[in-house]
């Protein structure tokens, strides 16, 4: 207990010093303590945390990575590692869980996650003793935006554990928002610890700052539609010139933010009486109300979230379906222009859209090339379309454009002198353009096979052309193509594997990569179990060899997917 004249002294001191003074005090006083009286340090101390991270693309894992060491920076011990490799029976004896997974498809787990996520929805546990917190990533272009994290979370709670910083959910463009998840981890930490190192200093040092996102501006030269007169899609080959070197790899992928339809913006702002000059300040952009409604903010699919606030702002019971702002605008309007405001600042940013890139940066350094299919599906009986896609479809030749290269360090390109084998139906085909142009042009020795599928050979056979010059020059040793439409009995890619099973698994016991890109459900799955089968047959092997021959390829990086 402090004398009265000591602790008005204290008093005075707190009052008048900064946040951070105050945490350099905090350090200072308890490096005392514990060099002059280690027997009375605090037993309640916060020294560990686990740190698991479920992934499909390597996000969650080099979030999680840069997790552990910013904390080991703060004087805390993070255990890392990946749900599919954790001891699942350790979950009651954790103190400090933090788990960094991602969702992918219709809301499901991340491939390596599945197990984790059966096991805490599956079994009763008992977490009581066990605080948390969870950073879930998603992509609100999908319909169902970080459901995993959110089941996570959930699950969690509901065996007793207690949550010490609120679910954050992110989106494709996820680093800001991770960075502030992860303060207030660490801030958490802070408050509930006293072990902080004896040198106070350390308790303020701050992790690096990640260097903002490179943006290029480009520039439209081309946009073809692949597929020809007659045919059922629509797939849009389009380039990207600008003035500077673009620093990508084969098996990156392009981010692009598209804008909303010019007169559906207009008819928003005409519905509600706004003047388009007004100017509004969102949580991360202040201009217009046309410029925020044009380039920045979602007024497509809205989440359900969204349309609860938007619920609440109007003071109607609305269903919670997702649909456009025009039509909760047309069915439940507004009462005047400041309500419009409110609506304004309850939207949710403009997702970027990732697209691989089909060209190679040893042909095409100053170009970027991207391979898209029009989106189309279906709400409430009428044909919608890609928010994204519909605008690259519709973009004139020579509209300027901003992009950044979202790199992929899980799917990469084999050394030269390896064999690889790509399948890739429909715009799958992508990162297989890329590879066969960067081996062509770095002079790979390396063999290459190419998988490709659609629905005819006269409308759909995508870059047809090329393909024949890269089998005529020798670049693909290997083509195997299905078009399901063209017969009767409808023909896919895992038909030519099955047929080529001998060729294929000696192709891959001597070393070859096999590489799979395209749409995750059904192809991916039915490629994966096509797999297993032609290791069954060729290589005489039972289901569980079967499984980890595959799972040993997986370890040594030689089967990599890109499926969405």
């Amino acid at each position: 207990m402090l004398q009265e004249a000591k602790f008005k002294q204290l008093q005075s001191l707190i009052s008048s010093s900064t946040k951070e003074e105050l945490i350099w005090i905090n350090g200072y006083l308890n490096g005392i303590v514990a060099n002059s009286t280690p027997a009375v340090a605090n037993t309640n101390a916060v020294k560990k945390i686990t740190l698991l991270y479920g992934t499909e693309t390597g996000n969650s894992k080099s979030l999680a990575t840069q997790f552990a060491a910013t904390a080991k920076k703060h004087g805390i011990v993070a255990k890392l590692a990946g749900v599919d490799q954790y001891r699942l029976t350790d979950l009651p004896k954790e103190e400090n869980l933090f788990i960094v997974i991602s969702t992918h498809g219709e809301g499901e787990p991340p491939e390596s996650a599945k197990k984790f996520y059966d096991y805490i929805h599956q079994n009763e546990l008992g977490l009581n003793n066990t605080k948390f917190s969870v950073l879930a990533l998603g992509d609100t272009s999908y319909p169902i935006f970080c459901k995993t994290g959110e089941d996570v979370d959930t699950q969690l709670a509901k065996f007793g554990a207690t949550r010490v910083v609120p679910l954050q959910k992110c989106d494709v463009d996820y680093e800001e928002d991770a960075k502030q998840w992860f303060d207030k981890v660490l801030n958490y930490l802070e408050q509930s610890s006293n072990a902080v190192p004896a040198q106070p200093i350390a308790a303020t040092e701050q992790a690096p700052k990640k260097a903002g996102k490179k943006f290029y501006d480009g520039t439209i030269v081309a946009n073809i539609n692949l597929n020809d007169v007659g045919s059922n899609k629509k797939t849009y080959h389009i380039e990207i010139a600008t003035e500077e070197t673009i620093d990508y790899e084969p098996g990156d992928a392009v981010a692009i933010i598209p804008n909303n339809k010019d007169f559906v913006v207009d008819t928003i702002i005409a519905l509600t009486g706004i003047n388009p000059s007004t100017e509004i300040a969102t949580a991360k952009h202040t201009a217009t109300v046309r410029d925020l409604l044009i380039g920045q903010l979602n007024i497509c699919y809205l989440l359900v979230s969204t349309i609860k606030k938007y619920a609440a702002i109007v003071q109607q019971d609305i269903p919670e379906n997702r649909v456009d702002l025009i039509d909760l605008i047309h069915t439940y309007p507004v009462k005047n222009v400041e309500q419009f405001i409110e609506v304004v600042k309850i939207l949710s940013p403009i997702a970027p859209r990732l697209y691989t890139i089909s060209s190679s940066p040893n042909v095409h350094s100053t170009e970027v090339h991207i391979t898209v299919r029009q989106d189309e599906f279906i709400i409430v009986g009428d044909k919608c379309y890609g928010l994204c896609s519909n605008f690259l479809g519709d973009v004139p030749v020579e509209t300027k454009i901003q992009f950044y290269i979202h790199k992929n360090k899980h799917f990469k390109l084999a050394a030269p002198d390896k064999d690889i084998i790509m399948i890739g139906p429909g715009t799958g085909i992508a990162p297989f353009r890329s590879f066969l142009a960067e081996r062509d042009a770095t002079g790979a020795t390396g063999k290459n096979w190419l998988f490709f599928g659609e629905q005819h050979f006269q409308k759909d056979f995508l870059y047809q052309t090329e393909l024949q010059n890269h089998l005529q020059t020798e670049v693909l040793h290997n083509i195997s193509l299905a078009f399901s439409r063209d017969q009767k009995e409808k023909v896919y890619v895992q038909h030519r594997m099955l047929e080529q099973g001998k060729e294929l698994f000696t192709w891959i016991e001597n070393g070859a990569s096999v590489y799979l890109s395209g749409t995750k459900h059904p192809m991916s799955s039915d490629v994966e179990k096509t797999l297993l089968h032609v290791f069954e047959q060729h290589g005489n092997k039972t289901q569980e060899e079967a499984k980890a021959y595959w799972e040993q390829l997986k370890k040594e990086g030689r089967y990599q997917k890109e499926v969405y």
